[in-house]
């Protein structure tokens, strides 16, 4: 039996994704190549692998079981391929890493460059997306993540508790009833998430806080939220990384309304034996043990 292990880096793709079209963009070829590399595939191995489906492609019982095969194969290769790539040993290749948006543009890119100075052959790619990556079909090799994976081959540690913090502008308070506890938000406006758009429900912590919030400003990211917030249009609960040092933002009833949450630091277990993952995991865990203020814990300073 002759099989290209390219056959099998489209097999993956496919099984991944769901469709020819999804992978095809993955791998940067047409999707008559995939296509026709799954149906040599196929040949070669006296097996049918997918159910081909009007809305995409699933795995059979023996493309699940082939999928297992065809990952380790994949881990091999690209182990190989680090082990080749860098210069005297040093940490090189690209790592697609998925985080939420503010963490990313807040925390993350500022502070990136010490870890880019210490491995100039390292390239990070940053998803900041409004939803969380799918380490299942790939689409990141490590994410930052509010729901950890509950099943499959991960590797997840917790890199950090923290708050979300009510906030409001000067403006804002100046020109509405004063909040001295609890009881005074009634009545008050304000910012949130679209509510059918959350990434996740730990997201919901608004109506978990407040009975029967008045929204008066809905959108899927929290950068906007913050920028609402110090135009005066509403109180904002937000994660403290989103309010810049400069921002005219201030804690409305400080230990009074907080919602705890956690993040979590996820990879699929075959992409956590390449250094180069382990690199930037080992960065992102200093990095949040060295800024508690960040997350609504004690500043170190």
């Amino acid at each position: 039996m002759n099989i290209d292990w390219t056959d099998f880096r489209h097999f993956l793709e496919v099984a991944r994704t769901g469709t020819l079209t999804a992978a095809s963009a993955r791998l940067g070829v047409d999707h008559t190549t995939v296509a026709r590399r799954l149906s040599r595939l196929e040949t070669a191995l006296g097996a049918t692998l997918f159910d081909r489906r009007r809305d995409g492609y699933v795995l059979t019982d023996t493309g699940q079981a082939l999928q297992a095969h065809a990952e380790a194969m994949e881990s091999a290769a690209l182990g190989a391929e680090e082990s080749a790539g860098g210069v005297g040993g040093a940490i090189a290749g690209t790592v697609r890493l998925g985080v939420p948006e503010v963490f990313g543009t807040r925390v993350l890119t500022p502070r990136l460059s010490t870890l880019m100075t210490a491995h100039p052959e390292l390239s990070v790619e940053l998803l900041l997306q409004h939803r969380f990556v799918s380490l299942a079909s790939r689409e990141a090799d490590l994410a930052v993540t509010l729901d950890p994976p509950t099943s499959g081959r991960y590797v997840v540690t917790r890199l950090t508790a923290f708050h979300y913090l009510l906030y409001a502008s000067p403006a804002y308070l100046a020109q509405h009833p004063p909040i001295r506890s609890r009881a005074d938000l009634a009545g008050h406006a304000f910012i949130d998430y679209v509510q059918d758009q959350l990434m996740s429900d730990e997201l919901r912590y608004l109506d978990r806080l407040i009975e029967r919030p008045r929204r008066v400003f809905s959108c899927t990211g929290m950068l906007a939220q913050t920028q609402a917030a110090e135009a005066g249009m509403g109180l904002a609960m937000l994660a403290p990384y989103a309010v810049a040092p400069d921002s005219p933002l201030v804690q409305v009833l400080p230990g009074e309304v907080v919602a705890d949450s956690v993040l979590w630091l996820a990879a699929p277990a075959d992409l956590f034996r390449l250094r180069r993952v382990r690199v930037l995991w080992d960065f992102l865990r200093a990095l949040v043990a060295e800024s508690p203020a960040l997350f609504g814990g004690p500043s170190s300073g």
